[in-house]
């Protein structure tokens, strides 16, 4: 929704800078943030090899503007945000769960549940339109008996009444063939969904009220949450000094930002994990999926070490801290000669032998 703290949170978690009101449709064009993964890891591989310099890995994060009821036929610039929607891999939902006299709500009062649920709404509104057009379309092939159009059409019509039923495409148990049809129609309620409860600077360790009105109403989901002050994040974003941040999220009784608790969960979301390469030029973190086996993840550095993939070199983090080398890894015996069946796990430190 609109006055949540959306472009607060976004301006505090990355380096862009969006602009930030007290008015709805203030975010017009979608704002987009690269920001830096930190990884305790990049740090130990830095103190063992010394490289010239460190690449932590990036996560993209997109500001749009707030939906609102209606949004689905076009009210409030609607349809140009649920474009942007449609590109993203997972939602972020910032749901308001603070009062504050000073900052309007477009509904008048504070209501974690309705505000989930009017976003929820619209979505599925905009889904059954794309599954009404696709329907008209396949029926009249099936009619021919058309074996895989009949198989569409009994996917459409079961969304259909998923969506009349105020459901959300990804709460459909499918079998495997189906989640590939459904995730190549590109759902906006097939996306999974990240709620950030945006509090106030006291509810930020324990929440309050509106937190457990949302926790109760997301079970079911399988959806993240995270407790999150847009409030706090932004006074960290002003900190540039490393002690000065960790001391000021002890005043709050706090271990991490929010920004890393946000990624950690992101990362849980969308089920990806990180391995490392490391050398005298650089060490860097390189973000898969997890279940990726070494061609397709030697693949993100480049296409062509994919193509010509022969084996992976790799050596588990711990063996690396406690050998201090490589070359005392090998010697121990702790470097393993991987083929393309090697499934990559998270903290992997690897290298590729490939040809072109």
């Amino acid at each position: 929704m609109p006055n949540v703290g959306k472009s607060t949170l976004f301006n505090a978690v990355s380096s862009a800078k969006a602009e930030a009101a007290n008015f709805p449709f203030c975010t017009i064009e979608p704002n987009v943030g690269i920001v830096s993964v930190k990884d305790e890891r990049l740090d130990i591989l830095k103190e063992l090899v010394h490289p010239e310099k460190v690449i932590p890995t990036t996560i993209e994060f997109v500001d749009i503007a707030g939906l609102v009821k209606g949004a689905s036929k076009g009210e409030g610039l609607g349809n140009q945000f649920l474009a942007n929607i449609r590109e993203v891999d997972a939602i972020i939902h910032v749901v308001r769960c603070f009062e504050n006299e000073n900052i309007v709500h477009v509904d008048g009062s504070i209501d974690p549940i309705r505000d989930k649920e009017i976003i929820d709404t619209e979505l599925q509104l905009k889904d059954l339109e794309t599954i009404d057009k696709r329907i008209s379309k396949v029926e009249k092939i099936a009619k021919s008996g058309d074996k895989s159009a009949l198989k569409e059409l009994d996917i459409f019509k079961r969304l259909k009444i998923h969506f009349e039923q105020g459901k959300s495409a990804r709460t459909i148990a499918w079998d495997i063939n189906e989640r590939e049809f459904v995730k190549g129609l590109q759902l906006l309620t097939s996306k999974p969904v990240l709620y950030v409860a945006n509090v106030d600077e006291a509810s930020v360790l324990k929440g309050n009220s509106y937190v457990e009105k949302l926790i109760q109403a997301i079970t079911g989901e399988e959806a993240e949450i995270v407790l999150i002050s847009a409030a706090i994040e932004a006074q960290i974003a002003e900190l540039e000094d490393g002690e000065e941040r960790l001391l000021f999220l002890q005043e709050y009784g706090l271990k991490e930002s929010g920004l890393d608790r946000l990624i950690k969960a992101t990362y849980k979301l969308l089920d990806l994990i990180s391995y490392f390469t490391a050398g005298p030029k650089e060490v860097r973190a390189w973000t898969i999926k997890k279940g990726w086996k070494a061609p397709k993840a030697a693949g993100v550095i480049h296409s062509d070490f994919e193509k010509g993939f022969i084996k992976a070199e790799v050596i588990k983090l711990e063996d690396y801290q406690k050998y201090k080398t490589e070359a005392s890894c090998r010697e121990a015996g702790k470097l393993a000669i991987e083929g393309k069946e090697y499934v990559v796990k998270d903290g992997d430190i690897m290298h590729f032998r490939f040809n072109v």
